[in-house]
């Protein structure tokens, strides 16, 4: 007489507490990835953040102020490719809560006032159009006039928008001309760049900071490495676009890691102001 083996139900597991890590591929406890602020524990992979989290992170516990925060932009092209762009546009919205996909304001870090901003990838990957452009030129300016050092940290891994053709074309050099008459006024820029940087952004004003600094592992460039290996038809160096190689080649003054990305901002641009916060001296440009 054979005993009747009985099998238990496979208990489900619950979702959202396992995530696979896009760098060593393995599965990682949610909650021990949230802790490290995005980055695996493991391979050291910094996952993307949101403009809300790099604000929470970097900066004094309410003291971000946004500015020009209504700006939205418009479809003055009625531009249409697999999607139209209004679309595309109102669906990031309604996803993200933002207008478009750059957040400045005024804020405080470890009690220094700064102007800061930053570029959400998930608003249609961080890319610039006019209404990007605008909003970073105009914290520019306000960081020349206030004598603020000025903090931003791209993440655009859509360079700029083919959507608006040319007017998102001409952001490159606005956004380039407003960093060049704050070097003039010895102002401070202190460009932090994220995986990934890449295109309009990356060639225009992520890559004109007076001190460069990137997160590890960060691909950094204009074209992708496949468009350059098709178009030049050569072997290229292992991890040419990496922030490891710019940093030994020369581009760059630091990889930071996030968890301690806020303690060396406070540093640098301590070195920088007086006691009441305002530019006083101004770094060698490269001086890492």
């Amino acid at each position: 007489m054979f005993k009747r083996i009985r099998f238990r139900k496979k208990k489900e597991m619950p979702p959202g507490l396992f995530l696979r890590c896009p760098g060593c591929a393995n599965m990682q406890y949610k909650q021990d990835v949230d802790e490290r602020q995005q980055v695996c524990p493991e391979c050291n992979f910094h996952f993307e953040l949101s403009s809300r989290e790099r604000i929470a992170h970097l900066l004094d516990e309410d003291s971000f102020t946004e500015m020009w925060g209504d700006l939205a932009p418009t479809d003055p092209l009625n531009f249409k490719a697999k999607k139209a762009y209004k679309d595309r546009i109102e669906a990031s919205q309604a996803a993200t809560g933002l207008k478009d996909a750059c957040v400045v304001g005024t804020a405080e870090l470890e009690g220094k006032p700064v102007a800061f901003g930053c570029t959400d990838p998930k608003f249609m990957r961080g890319s610039m159009g006019s209404v990007v452009g605008e909003k970073i030129t105009r914290i520019i300016e306000h960081a020349t006039e206030e004598r603020l050092p000025l903090i931003f940290v791209s993440g655009s891994g859509g360079g700029a928008r083919m959507d608006e053709g040319a007017l998102s074309l001409m952001q490159m050099a606005k956004t380039s001309a407003a960093l060049a008459r704050m070097d003039q006024a010895g102002g401070l820029f202190v460009s932090v760049l994220t995986n990934p940087t890449m295109g309009g952004c990356m060639a225009s004003f992520a890559a004109l900071g007076d001190i460069t600094v990137a997160e590890p592992k960060a691909l950094l460039g204009f074209a992708g490495p496949r468009v350059i290996r098709d178009t030049i038809k050569a072997d290229l160096p292992e991890g040419f676009q990496t922030s490891e190689f710019l940093l030994e080649h020369g581009f760059l003054d630091m990889i930071v890691n996030r968890g301690e990305l806020r303690a060396k901002l406070a540093e640098l641009i301590g070195f920088c102001v007086g006691e009441d916060g305002k530019i006083v001296k101004k770094p060698r440009r490269g001086a890492g």
